[in-house]
């Protein structure tokens, strides 16, 4: 099972981990538990993998947020061996991603979800609170815009494979390649189509091809 579509739905603001534990409970019954804990355990995995990437690329202000200079400048000075200790400690707290990053998913998912509304933005939303969860926003940036579907992408895209089946593996290339035209034409067509009348007027022009036919053998034959 993907869970990324579990994801999508605890980004979701309006809904969060109540709707998904709720939704699994009624899918699977007793199973939904197992799966949510499945779920909870990739969302912290996917978010720490977040975390370590946002502290990679921005040590210094990760330092400078955790371990205020100005709070220990006196200490350092006057203690000796002091200032190398909290640098050993703003290392530590900088490579395993401080404890702040750790709460940002505590924080959010401890919130109460948003009211539903019709002109709801959940795009806006995360650009609004993207200062109180700046990695869960990159997150929602990232994972939002992935399209949610079970058919795979090439039989999405794939017309031919619809129309040249293993019944009609006879057809020509040139009839194929009218097949999809036609259907493309059909399709972009602006009045509506009407299958009874393309019909019989389809069988009026075999029925004058089968008179013109029989009238040409005929002639050869005289």
């Amino acid at each position: 099972m993907n869970k990324i579509i579990f994801i999508a739905c605890v980004l979701d603001p309006r809904y969060k981990f109540t709707t998904v534990r709720f939704v699994l409970k009624k899918m699977f019954g007793d199973e939904g538990t197992i799966i949510e804990k499945e779920v909870h355990t990739y969302m912290s995995s996917l978010f720490n993998e977040y975390v370590s990437k946002s502290v990679s690329k921005d040590t210094g202000s990760k330092v400078s947020t955790s371990l205020p200079s100005s709070s220990f400048s006196t200490m350092e000075t006057s203690t000796p061996g002091l200032g190398e200790l909290l640098d050993e400690i703003r290392k530590h707290k900088a490579a395993s991603g401080g404890v702040d990053s750790k709460t940002e998913l505590e924080k959010y998912l401890a919130e109460d979800p948003e009211n539903e509304r019709p002109d709801f933005d959940i795009l806006a939303w995360w650009k609004m609170n993207s200062p109180r969860f700046p990695i869960l926003a990159k997150m929602a940036r990232d994972e939002l815009v992935i399209p949610i579907s079970s058919v795979a992408s090439k039989s999405a895209f794939s017309t031919g494979g619809r129309i040249l089946d293993q019944f009609r593996s006879s057809l020509t290339p040139k009839l194929v390649e009218t097949l999809v035209c036609l259907q493309d034409w059909l399709r972009s067509e602006s009045l509506p189509v009407n299958v009874e009348e393309d019909l019989d007027f389809l069988e009026t022009l075999e029925e004058d091809f089968t008179n013109l036919g029989k009238e040409a053998s005929t002639d050869d034959v005289c």
